[in-house]
């Protein structure tokens, strides 16, 4: 054990593909490793968001679905006015 973090030690073999296991409880995560110096890796899980999602991620966009979906518990949703809305749609398309 290592007195600083208590937590269990573990000899890992880097095979000849240049691969090392984590456990199965990693399978299919994303990591980032940083090299800290020649030979000293820290390896950390991570949650990568694409460039172009990373606005769905922003307080604004938070926000505005919050609100979105206040209105929508508010609002049922209908196909009373179906047909007037589509030809609406079909002619501002135009």
């Amino acid at each position: 054990m290592t007195t600083a973090s208590m937590r269990p030690v573990s000899v890992k073999v880097v095979g000849s593909n240049g691969q090392i296991s984590l456990g199965k409880q990693f399978a299919g995560r994303q990591v980032l490793i940083e090299e800290q110096e020649t030979g000293v890796w820290l390896v950390r899980t991570a949650t990568v968001i694409p460039d172009n999602e990373r606005w769905l991620h922003t307080t604004v966009a938070a926000s505005d679905l919050t609100n979105a979906l206040a209105w929508a518990s508010q609002h049922m949703a209908s196909d009373e006015n179906l047909d007037g809305i589509l030809t609406r749609l079909s002619h501002d398309a135009e």
